[in-house]
């Protein structure tokens, strides 16, 4: 049960793109006040964790309302994580400020940059791959504690920058990357060997 919790979390923290995330953050409120800041980092964690959620329990009524199969999502999901993945380690870049007077927590810092097309597609079908009430729960738990995570780093944001600069930070981005790489091949293999299978 723990070992599952950990893989969902990990899996969970890596899709949510954090080091990207943490760059936007830290360029849309560059030259804010330290509480704005937070109140921004606060709303962010908030949002995401209530966006994640609720995606992550409608899942398997999508499917069927749509008529559209696991596996064939699993194969289109895929293919867009792969797209995000491709653009983290080119280096993509986020918008560069802020709407003036526009709360920017939701929008654009809650989605799409960090749950995007690609996110919410992963994240229904890990939602619609959980059978069971302890498996919902441990997923409902991992999605929160990756959320949670997310705030933690942007509450942290400015010693973050400070510690590993600009350069450490794009480099973590190419390795979140690469994992989401890895995430979406698995995703998308699995769904054409049932589909074949």
């Amino acid at each position: 049960m723990t070992s599952m919790f950990i893989s969902l979390y990990i899996k969970l923290f890596f899709l949510l793109t954090p080091f990207f995330v943490l760059s936007v953050f830290l360029s849309m409120t560059k030259g804010m006040e330290l509480r704005q800041q937070r109140t921004i980092a606060v709303r962010v964690s908030l949002a995401v964790i209530i966006i994640g959620l609720t995606l992550y329990s409608v899942g398997n009524e999508i499917f069927s309302t749509l008529g559209i199969t696991l596996d064939a999502f699993r194969i289109g999901a895929g293919g867009l994580l792969f797209l995000s993945a491709v653009k983290l380690v080119g280096g993509r870049s986020g918008p560069e400020a802020p709407e003036e007077d526009g709360d920017i927590s939701v929008v654009p810092l809650a989605m799409p940059v960090t749950i995007g097309p690609a996110s919410i597609g992963t994240l229904l079908i890990l939602g619609a791959e959980l059978s069971g009430t302890t498996g919902k729960l441990l997923g409902a738990a991992a999605m929160f504690a990756a959320g949670l995570s997310i705030g933690i780093m942007l509450l942290l944001g400015p010693a973050i920058r400070r510690v590993v600069g600009k350069m450490g930070l794009s480099m973590l981005q190419k390795i979140t990357g690469l994992v989401l790489s890895a995430l979406s091949a698995q995703i998308v293999f699995t769904g054409i060997k049932n589909f074949l299978g």
